[in-house]
C-alpha cells in the first residue's frame, strides 16, 4: 500500500516524536519511557531537583535530541540547495571548503589557544573558519571567466584542499596532545549541546528555511536550464551566489557545534525528492524531517553501540553515506 504524498510529511512527524522518545531513554543510564515524559511534562525553571532522570533528560539528552534535529535538517536543506545549484547530484555541504575552513579554526584553538574565550572559543574558531573558506571559494569564483556550476564545484574543492593542508600542517607543528581531540572533532559529534547555544544552531535553520520560503519558484526555475531562467526574468549565477551564501551561513552555524558530520547533506535530498518531487516547496520541507530523523537514528547508533563508550557520530553517517552511494550509483548502472 502506497501512502498518499501528503500523508508523507505527517508520518515522518510521528516518526521523528517516537525517535526523541526513544533518544531520551536510551544512553549508558537508560531511563524508562514514563520518567522521561514525566520529566519534561514538570515544571522547569524550579529548584535543583535532586532526581537523577530528570537532571539525565533535561540537562543532557534533551539538548543532545534539539541539537540532532536541528543541525540533520539544516544540513538536508543546504544539501538540497546545493544540489540544485550546482546542478551536481553528489553536491554536500561540505563539498565547497566548509569543513576544511572549520577544522582549522577548531585546530587552531585546540592546539594553541585553549579556552581563552570560555565554552564558546571552539564554536566561534569554527564558525569563523567556515566563514573565511566560504569567502575564498566565492572570491575564486568572481575571479574565474565563465562562472558556472562546475567552477563553483573547482573553487570549493581547491579551497577544501588547501585548507586542509593547512590544518595537517598545524596539528603537525602543534601541541601533539591535542592530536586526539582534533580527530575526535574532525568526526563530528553532539557532545558540546548545551542551552546556551542551541540558538546558533536554530539561526542556520532559520536561514535556509526562510530563503526556501522566499525564492522556491526561482529555484524550482534553475531546474530547468540557465536559459530557461533568464527568460523568466531571474538571474541564475547570482541567485547561486545567493544559495551558496545562505548555504554557508547555516553549514557554518552547525560545524561550529557538532564537527563535521558528512552525507546527510548528500543522501537526504535525493530521498526526498522521489518521494516528495523535485519542487523544493515540497521536497524541501520533507529532506528537513528526514535529515533530523537520519542524525538523531545516526547518534543513537553512536550512543549505544560501544556501550559506556561514545562513538563520533559522523562514523556512522559516513557509514550509511557510503552504502547509499553504493546502492545508487549501482542503481544508475542498472537503469
Amino acid at each position: 500500500m502506497t501512502l498518499p504524498r501528503w500523508m508523507l510529511p505527517l508520518v515522518a512527524v510521528a516518526a521523528l516524536l517516537a525517535l526523541a522518545v526513544l533518544a531520551l531513554t536510551m544512553g549508558s543510564t537508560p531511563v524508562a519511557w514514563h520518567e522521561a515524559v514525566a520529566a519534561l511534562a514538570l515544571p522547569w525553571g524550579g529548584a535543583p531537583t535532586a532526581d537523577m532522570a530528570q537532571a539525565i533528560v533535561r540537562d543532557l539528552r534533551l539538548p543532545r535530541v534539539l541539537l540532532a534535529l536541528l543541525v540533520g535538517a539544516t544540513l538536508a536543506m543546504v544539501g538540497g540547495l546545493l544540489q540544485t545549484a550546482t546542478r551536481n547530484d553528489l553536491a554536500d555541504p561540505f563539498l565547497f571548503g566548509l569543513s576544511s575552513g572549520a577544522s582549522v579554526g577548531a585546530v587552531a584553538v585546540l592546539a594553541w589557544a585553549g579556552d581563552s574565550l570560555g565554552p564558546w572559543t571552539l564554536p566561534l574558531a569554527s564558525f569563523a573558519g567556515a566563514m573565511v573558506a566560504a569567502a575564498a571559494v566565492l572570491l575564486l569564483v568572481r575571479r574565474t571567466v565563465g562562472q558556472g556550476p562546475a567552477q563553483t564545484v573547482l573553487a570549493g574543492l581547491s579551497v577544501s584542499f588547501l585548507f586542509g593542508a593547512v590544518t595537517h600542517a598545524m596539528v603537525f607543528a602543534g601541541d601533539q596532545r591535542a592530536a586526539h581531540a582534533v580527530v575526535f572533532w574532525s568526526m563530528g559529534g553532539l557532545g558540546l549541546a548545551r542551552w546556551d547555544n542551541l540558538w546558533l544552531a536554530l539561526a542556520g535553520m532559520l536561514v535556509v528555511a526562510v530563503f526556501v520560503a522566499r525564492r522556491h519558484r526561482a529555484l524550482d526555475a534553475l531546474l530547468a536550464g540557465d536559459d530557461t531562467a533568464h527568460s523568466l526574468g531571474l538571474a541564475p549565477e547570482r541567485l547561486r551566489v545567493q544559495v551558496f551564501v545562505v548555504s554557508a551561513v547555516a553549514a557554518a552555524c552547525c560545524v561550529a557545534l557538532t564537527g563535521v558530520i558528512g552525507f546527510v547533506g548528500l543522501m537526504v535530498p535525493h530521498l526526498a525528492r522521489r518521494f516528495m518531487g523535485p519542487l523544493h516547496a515540497a521536497f524541501v520541507p520533507f529532506a528537513a524531517l528526514l535529515g533530523a530523523a537520519l542524525l538523531l537514528v545516526s547518534d543513537l547508533l553512536a550512543r549505544t553501540a560501544l556501550g559506556a563508550q561514545e562513538l563520533p557520530v559522523g562514523i556512522v553517517t559516513a557509514g550509511l553515506g557510503a552504502v547509499f552511494v553504493m546502492l545508487w550509483l549501482r542503481r544508475a548502472t542498472v537503469r
